[in-house]
């Protein structure tokens, strides 16, 4: 019998990650999700000010948030979600979205973060009451260092295109 994934097993237990976060996507991620679906960038994304206003002046260690991710308005583009707070594309399995289709927000957790480094401490939103010991969290969730470290060059990479903050994806012209 094989296991289901953590994933699956903590949406029975707890409202998940997918269903609470506001997730920030860049212009890289947009043009991917656009591909993926065939759904224009308005149908899955928009600007918006964060639900929780301490998000704002929370980015003391990684100031190319503020410089770039948040505009003058203080809104950023985010996932829309659905009207229970649940993220558009999650399913009953999961994400929807292949894995190098979502965000690389969330490609990354539970990976905690600056632009300088993946930090030692993993974020805490997991519940570990579900992981078998003998696989520890990133073992559950099938993540491996490098991919992490990939997509966090990436990350940073697309978060520099952010001069002009748009929903949409730059032009090709």
């Amino acid at each position: 019998m094989s296991e289901e994934f953590l994933c699956v097993r903590c949406a029975r237990t707890m409202r998940t990650c997918c269903q609470t976060s506001e997730i920030y996507v860049t212009p890289g991620d947009v043009t991917r999700i656009s591909h993926a679906t065939g759904e224009d960038a308005e149908q899955f994304c928009e600007f918006r000010r964060p639900d929780d206003p301490v998000y704002l002046d929370s980015h003391d260690d990684d100031p190319i948030w503020l410089e770039t991710v948040i505009r003058e308005d203080q809104q950023r583009r985010v996932l829309r979600r659905e009207a229970n707070g649940d993220c558009r594309f999650l399913g009953e399995q999961g994400c929807r979205l292949a894995i190098e289709d979502r965000p690389l927000i969330c490609r990354l957790y539970p990976f905690d973060y600056n632009e300088q480094e993946i930090k030692p401490v993993l974020a805490n939103g997991c519940p570990m009451q579900l992981v078998r010991p003998e696989l520890g969290l990133l073992g559950e969730l099938d993540m491996r260092v490098d991919d992490a470290r990939r997509w966090h060059a990436q990350l940073y990479a697309e978060i520099r295109l952010e001069r002009h903050a748009r929903c949409s994806p730059p032009s090709d012209t």
